[in-house]
């Protein structure tokens, strides 16, 4: 049963964030939406005669400062950049637009892995801060040998502001959450079933005291936006639609190019529940030093990206 939930989540948050990608770009009048790559049409063109795409979904908590990496990117281009964000969440997602398949494999944000420039071994979610998207993306190629091109990083006051744009989200809180490190960081949530506003809804994602330290704040987010999505797209909040694309396009970032996004919308009605796939990268939490590190078993993981990315693996 968690695996569909998980499942539920996933695909929603992918639909969800192509569909306001569209929303935006033929909706807003304030010119919100920057499609830098819109002019990309000539590197893109063979993309249209794919029926799959491969793309890294980042979360990070910027507070805001997405707006200053999508400049520093959309000035840089495909260089890497420094940017001191390092993600709280990774998936690599492949949705195949003639089928409806769907696979998306977790990658805990400690897992230890080479990055390019970087003499030892660290932990993945560095590689945002040390390069931004495009050393995240390398850093995912490299670690899973795909031919990974595309990315979607999503700020977490994006979902504040989404939530409080329909008035808080309902949602069974799993256990009492508590964490004082001011100014930084303050949690103070209580179990059970509650409306939590966009400040709570942050706090509820940021929290990290679970038994299965990385892995139960995984689980936990998965849950969340399983529900997240799900009241969202309730008719009720329809009407709110505009606020939530401006709030929407204010924390996101993305390369894929607009005629795949277009592709996906289309296409979205050949989801089915039983055609995805859903796996976390395989191994065991190690300290090492004095910090905390997910230590991939590299036989599995490597049986898992065969089976999921078949297509894209690199030869």
């Amino acid at each position: 049963m968690k695996k569909k939930f998980w499942t539920a989540f996933l695909i929603s948050l992918v639909c969800f964030s192509i569909i306001f990608t569209i929303a935006g770009k033929y909706l807003s009048d304030n010119n919100i939406v920057d499609f830098s790559q819109e002019d990309d049409s000539e590197d893109d063109s063979e993309d249209e005669f794919k029926d799959e795409i491969l793309f890294l979904f980042m979360g990070i908590d910027a507070n805001g400062g997405i707006e200053k990496i999508k400049e520093n990117r959309n000035k840089e281009g495909d260089r890497y950049i420094e940017t001191g964000n390092r993600t709280d969440t990774m998936m690599l997602c492949k949705f195949n637009f003639k089928t409806g398949e769907t696979n998306i494999l977790s990658i805990p944000r400690d897992t230890r892995v080479r990055i390019r420039g970087r003499k030892n071994e660290y932990k993945i979610n560095a590689a945002y801060s040390y390069g931004g998207p495009y050393l995240a993306v390398d850093t995912v190629k490299d670690f899973l040998n795909v031919d990974l091109k595309y990315y979607v990083t999503v700020d977490y006051l994006a979902v504040k502001e989404i939530v409080d744009a329909i008035g808080g989200i309902k949602i069974d809180v799993p256990q009492d959450m508590k964490h004082n490190d001011i100014p930084s960081l303050r949690i103070n949530i209580k179990k059970g079933f509650q409306t939590l506003n966009g400040d709570k809804a942050i706090e509820f994602l940021r929290y990290r005291g679970y038994k299965e330290a990385d892995i139960g704040r995984i689980k936990a987010q998965q849950m969340f936006i399983k529900e997240f999505i799900k009241q969202v797209l309730k008719p009720k909040n329809i009407i709110k639609l505009p606020k939530m694309i401006n709030a929407y396009f204010d924390y996101i970032d993305t390369n894929i190019p607009l005629n795949s996004m277009v592709k996906a919308v289309t296409n979205a009605n050949k989801l089915n529940m039983e055609n995805v796939k859903t796996e976390t990268i395989p191994g065991d939490g190690k300290k090492i030093g004095k910090e905390d590190f997910w230590i991939y078993d590299e036989n599995k993981t490597k049986e898992l990206t065969d089976e999921m990315f078949e297509d894209f693996l690199i030869k």
